[in-house]
């Protein structure tokens, strides 16, 4: 079983966790009346999962932009997803394993939803009522920053160059963190066009160094072997 980070210095960084107090809605979910499934007139209507509007290619932003989904907004908020899926299948490696971070990756998780929903609202067509909806602060920074030196503390130096390995829930971490670099490449541009809050870039590239730092201490921790770089001979 891992055992937690009790750095006094620290412990006040990893409390601060806290549940989900926002997500954001990306896009309109069409719920009419027709199309709904029932049983009898005496049940409630379920609306079906499927809208439709996206059949020909182009979908909307929160401002209620239509735009192809090639658009590169659509492209981020992709990478994004896949991110949070990736962290998701981490999770349940690392939960198998009884690590006490899972919580934290909780909380990576939903500030990604709000991460989506701050690049889904591009500032061009962005009404006040959008931004204020949207904003994305520099709180969860500070978060990853706290909790990647409470990692490194634990640590021992990074001497070599490590390959995606570490057991099962450190490659996952991994692979995570490959994604997390998709997605920052893929808001940086955003951001640089003044569409999205600089801090969501600062915080994907942040994130990815959290998720190298964690995949190291969650390999320490199992007792699982990091395979460093040697030049083939």
């Amino acid at each position: 079983m891992a055992t937690t980070i009790v750095h006094s210095t620290h412990l006040r960084c990893l409390l601060r966790i806290g549940p989900c107090l926002r997500t954001q809605r990306i896009g309109r979910i069409c719920l009419q009346t027709r199309g709904f499934a029932t049983a009898s007139d005496g049940e409630s209507k379920v609306p079906k999962i499927y809208t439709k509007t996206g059949d020909k290619g182009f979908s909307s932003t929160f401002t209620g932009e239509r735009r192809p989904k090639e658009d590169h907004i659509f492209e981020a908020l992709g990478s994004t997803d896949e991110l949070s899926s990736a962290i998701g299948l981490a999770r349940e490696f690392c939960a198998d394993q009884g690590h006490t971070f899972i919580d934290q990756l909780d909380k990576i998780q939903c500030v990604l939803q709000d991460v989506g929903s701050n690049v889904a609202t591009p500032r061009s067509s962005a009404r006040d009522a959008h931004i204020k909806k949207t904003k994305f602060s520099s709180q969860p920074v500070s978060d990853l920053e706290c909790w990647i030196d409470a990692y490194t503390e634990e640590l021992p130096p990074l001497t070599s160059f490590i390959l995606p390995s570490g057991g099962k829930s450190g490659a996952a971490l991994h692979v995570a963190r490959a994604m997390c670099r998709r997605a920052e490449r893929g808001v940086a541009p955003i951001v640089r066009s003044g569409e999205a809050d600089p801090d969501v870039a600062r915080y994907l590239n942040r994130l990815s160094d959290y998720l190298f730092t964690l995949a190291r201490y969650t390999a320490m921790k199992e007792g699982k072997e990091e395979k460093i770089y040697r030049r083939p001979e």
